[in-house]
């Protein structure tokens, strides 16, 4: 999968050890790592299984912890959304990820997360459809998070789903999402997150329209912190949240299926 060699080294195996070893040797040391250090931790094994990797990479950053750090960004928000769904008794179809197909919900939702890639559901009688990842033609850039005031009919087809993109009207709310955790890094986060939401509010105003923004973050310091309240009460960006405060992302769970 795309993630194993983040879980590999994340198990205490080197990217030179990795090499040599056989498929059955890298499952095996998965299912020692899941066994003897996730599953002890419970609830908290996506901090268990980051601080594994970084006790194992040190301070070198690679891109499989920017990928894993992002998923691990995208499963805990999705989890909160569905939560979120559930909680209000509105029922919803997610898009999985490997056969691009969308599912109804279940009473069985357990690791969806894990495929997810789109969410849609009903807001009164209006559709609101979640997309991870998209190239939003207006902006020509790849957007985290885009919330579209669209059905899953008009997605059906990949002319009509152009359509839809295509719409700059149709989108209600665009966010950026930073699974990244070191302290160190942070404020590089914020920076690139800051240049995309003012990307995103260029390219809309100069169609006349201003969809909400908001910003998500797993690392956020105490400068970070006081430029986004900023942003906040002079109405820049709508909404914000520490991806590691659960109260945080609640509220702002609430908030986009409130839109």
């Amino acid at each position: 999968s795309d993630i194993q060699p983040a879980l590999l080294t994340a198990a205490g195996l080197s990217d030179k050890a990795t090499a040599h070893l056989q498929p059955e040797d890298k499952a095996e040391a998965i299912q020692g790592l899941i066994k003897n250090f996730l599953e002890p931790a419970g609830a908290n094994f996506i901090e268990e299984l980051v601080f594994r990797f970084l006790l194992t990479r040190g301070d070198t950053l690679g891109g499989s912890m920017r990928n894993i750090g992002g998923f691990v960004a995208q499963r805990k928000l999705t989890r909160a959304i569905i939560s979120t769904l559930t909680i209000a008794g509105k029922s919803y179809q997610w898009l999985h990820s490997i056969n691009d197909t969308w599912t109804p919900m279940t009473d069985d939702d357990t690791d969806i997360e894990l495929y997810l890639r789109g969410l849609s559901w009903q807001k009164d009688d209006q559709p609101r459809t979640l997309i991870y990842n998209l190239t939003v033609p207006l902006v020509k850039n790849n957007i985290d998070l885009c919330l579209i005031n669209c059905s899953l009919e008009e997605l059906s087809t990949n002319q009509s789903a152009k359509a839809v993109y295509n719409t700059p009207k149709l989108y209600i709310a665009l966010g950026e999402l930073k699974g990244g955790i070191d302290p160190a890094g942070a404020d590089e986060h914020w920076k690139t997150a800051r240049t995309a939401l003012n990307r995103i509010q260029k390219a809309f105003s100069n169609h006349g329209l201003r969809p909400h923004t908001f910003f998500i973050g797993a690392a956020i310091e105490k400068k970070m912190a006081r430029e986004i309240w900023s942003l906040l009460e002079d109405g820049t960006i709508e909404n914000a949240a520490n991806l590691t405060d659960d109260n945080q992302i609640a509220s702002l769970s609430r908030w986009l299926c409130s839109i």
